[in-house]
């Protein structure tokens, strides 16, 4: 047989090799049966006895390919044990003992745009027979950029699945939060909610049972995202709907508690502070589950306290170990501000925390403030003092004035 014939049979099976890797390609394969396309290509019509194809990922590259090895290879290849100088095509791959890539006998690196996505190491099945190294190189290539771009659009899909869950975890959040929120008369409420992320844990709720009864409530979710907003859904629901039915507070929170355990298995929890106000028998009863201490300010006597009585957070224990429910009789005009602990958490560029203590000072000098303005005032005074420092968590302050 003439060299011409070999060179032209070879074409031919070089040829056979590439369009049946080029249409398993168009007709968008999965990557494993690319793989085995690609494997059987190259053993069928190249001179190729012996193979293993390594793919590049985050970590590193791993083996992908592995046919006619006897000797003992490495599943995966740490990046930094790989040193590759693309202009000469030197490549040197620190392997740990007992591992040996000497039964091969070619090694071709794979790059694309300056970055090596393979390697493929080799053994011909017959040395008397030429293999073309330069098209053995082109049709891996040919493989792997598929193979690249397929895990790039599962990667923009995954985006955009994420994407989607956050839209649709805000839109639930912002269904959470109350529309209105009564600006004069009785009671006078100001809001200011600021997330630290399209998503964020926090929930404040206000509802007005009858003429003469209001509840309030704050509450901070373990986790962000997705299953938070879920959760503090469900929460919210299972609030209102004990709401309905009854006014005590520590069948409320009990039940609640028990709600969230139902849910997660004690493996999220929840901090909460639910306030109720009676304006016929001016006496306000409370229950903070773990929650920061919301600020009482009695505007006749000019003075303020913390409100702590209650019992641990919500979703932690099937049963609350204690309760407490904390009462304040005679009230007439008051206020009381209720947060979360993104607003105390908040650092300035020294990382010094703003802090629990700091806003009680700055409450005392602002008892009797109008809502709207103790809002405007206070956080003028947050941003002077973070001086641009970028917050770490959600900011909930709400702020109910009784007259």
């Amino acid at each position: 047989m003439t060299s011409e014939t070999l060179k032209y049979q070879r074409k031919e099976l070089e040829l056979k090799a590439l369009l049946e890797i080029t249409q398993a390609i168009n007709e968008n394969k999965t990557s494993s049966v690319l793989l085995n396309i690609f494997k059987f290509t190259c053993l069928v019509h190249l001179n190729i006895r012996s193979m293993i194809l390594y793919v590049a990922d985050q970590e590193g590259y791993a083996q992908s390919i592995a046919h006619g090895i006897k000797a003992k290879v490495p599943d995966k290849i740490p990046l930094d044990s790989v040193k590759d100088d693309k202009e000469s095509g030197a490549l040197n791959i620190i392997v740990e003992e007992g591992y040996s890539f000497a039964e091969l006998e070619t090694y071709l690196p794979v790059y694309h745009k300056d970055k090596m996505l393979a390697i493929l190491f080799l053994k011909k099945k017959d040395d008397t027979l030429e293999l073309d190294l330069d098209f053995t190189q082109a049709l891996t290539n040919i493989l792997v950029v598929a193979l690249e771009n397929k895990r790039f659009a599962r990667r923009q899909l995954e985006q955009e699945r994420l994407k989607r869950e956050v839209e649709i975890a805000s839109n639930v959040q912002r269904m959470l939060f109350p529309a209105n929120l009564p600006e004069g008369g009785k009671l006078k409420a100001k809001v200011t909610y600021i997330p630290h992320s399209t998503v964020g844990g926090d929930y404040y709720d206000l509802i007005r049972k009858s003429e003469d009864e209001v509840f309030f409530c704050i509450a901070d979710v373990s986790g962000k995202g997705m299953p938070a907003a879920l959760l503090m859904s469900n929460f919210q629901a299972a609030l209102r709907t004990l709401l309905r039915s009854t006014s005590d507070l520590k069948m409320i929170v009990e039940q609640l508690n028990y709600t969230i355990f139902e849910n997660t298995n004690g493996e999220k929890f929840i901090t909460f502070f639910l306030g109720y106000y009676n304006y016929r028998t001016r006496e306000l009863s409370y229950i903070n589950a773990g929650h920061n201490a919301p600020i009482l300010c009695w505007e006749g006597e000019m003075r303020s306290e913390k409100l702590g009585a209650g019992t641990t957070i919500l979703g932690a224990f099937e049963a609350l170990p204690f309760m407490e429910v904390g009462h304040r009789a005679h009230l007439k005009g008051f206020s009381i501000h209720l947060y979360t602990d993104g607003l105390t958490e908040s650092f300035n560029e020294a990382g010094e925390e703003y802090g629990d203590e700091r806003f009680e000072k700055y409450i005392k000098t602002k008892l009797c403030v109008d809502p709207e303005i103790f809002h405007k005032d206070f956080f003028e005074e947050l941003d002077r003092f973070s001086n641009g420092k970028e917050r770490s968590d959600d900011i909930t302050l709400m702020s109910l004035r009784f007259q």
